[in-house]
């Protein structure tokens, strides 16, 4: 794949999942790439998928623009950036503008690829949770792999409005009302008796460089997903180890306390998992599951894209339990959690 097809390939999908103006930016992008500056030589060196399924390197460009934006780095461009519609003229010629003057700033974010952390994702975790809960009355404890900054840990501290029903904690940071198909989801809530996730490169949403990082990641005419995280980010004190995995999985199976559910959760990460270690994680995870009773149960929750490479179909909602090893296919969640399709 060419660097043009990835910024053209990256805009069609923007553009299906809602983001005219990420769609313009990444398609003028592609178009007009500055080959003579430094960010070009610096995306030739660049090897394998270039594209979503691996660097990302047209998000981590859009990302990199975005934080100028936000951090008030470059207010020519934010001038033509969301709620403003303006040329293609226009816009072009003020990225080519901050590209010039702030190169050192992008030549610096581009290294770490793109950290969403997708708050609306939780819409899917609570309702998921939901059923594991009527399963088990017993405390959880949440694991999550490739879990960013932690946000989505926090699932137990946000609200899910739909028609007809709402599940909320008596305080809810947030609110999230996906359009919702399908049957109306369990209305247990668990309660949660301990937290932790882990990331290459986990970010954390009380320092301002990272909280940058995440909402920079966010589109610019999508300002909901912005505000989502904000009040996510303001109450997340969920852990999060920097570390592979699997390795981390593994200390933290043989961790759990009896009396306990465990749940390991992770959305649209297993995916950029090599294969090897997607394969010594679910032999894991069957080991653990193997051995898991009815005192203490295992719940693995997966929320990955199974083969869609449109966006349309969004992802597989999945659900094993021990002991037993029962496989519940919960449905499917949207990649951004605009819409969950409940079975």
């Amino acid at each position: 794949m060419t660097l043009t097809e990835a910024f053209h390939n990256q805009a069609r999908s923007c553009e299906k999942l809602g983001s005219p103006f990420m769609g313009q930016l990444l398609r003028l992008l592609g178009d007009d790439w500055p080959v003579e500056r430094a960010l070009a030589a610096r995306f030739e060196q660049f090897t394998g998928d270039i594209g979503p399924g691996g660097a990302s390197l047209p998000l981590r460009m859009a990302g990199g623009l975005h934080a100028l934006v936000l951090s008030q780095r470059a207010p020519g461009l934010a001038r033509l950036y969301p709620p403003f519609q303006v040329s293609d003229a226009e816009l072009l010629e003020s990225i080519v503008e901050a590209m010039r003057i702030h190169e050192a700033f992008l030549l610096d974010w581009v290294e770490s690829p793109p950290q969403t952390n997708e708050v609306r994702r939780s819409a899917a975790l609570i309702a998921a949770a939901g059923v594991v809960a009527t399963r088990y009355n017993l405390p959880f404890v949440l694991s999550e792999l490739g879990a960013s900054a932690g946000l989505n840990l926090m699932w137990d501290r946000f609200a899910l409005s739909l028609p007809g029903l709402e599940i909320s904690p008596d305080t809810p940071a947030l609110t999230l009302s996906p359009e919702w198909q399908g049957p109306l989801p369990p209305t247990a809530r668990p309660d949660i008796a301990a937290r932790a996730g882990v990331d290459l490169n986990p970010l954390d949403p009380s320092d301002p460089d990272d909280l940058l990082r995440l909402r920079a990641y966010l589109w610019p005419d999508q300002p909901h997903r912005l505000e989502l995280t904000r009040a996510a980010a303001a109450i997340c004190d969920a852990p999060v180890t920097r570390g592979d995995a699997i390795d981390w999985l593994a200390t933290r199976l043989t961790s759990i306390p009896d009396g306990h559910v465990h749940l390991i959760q992770h959305t649209v990460a297993w995916q950029y998992f090599p294969q090897e270690a997607q394969s010594r994680g679910q032999e894991l995870i069957e080991q653990a599951g193997a051995e898991a009773t009815a005192q203490s149960p295992l719940a693995w929750l997966a929320m990955e894209n199974d083969g869609d490479s449109t966006g349309a179909l969004g992802a597989a909602l999945t659900l094993r339990l021990w002991p037993g090893d029962e496989a519940i296919e919960l449905g499917r969640a949207d990649f951004h959690g605009r819409w969950v399709h409940w079975a």
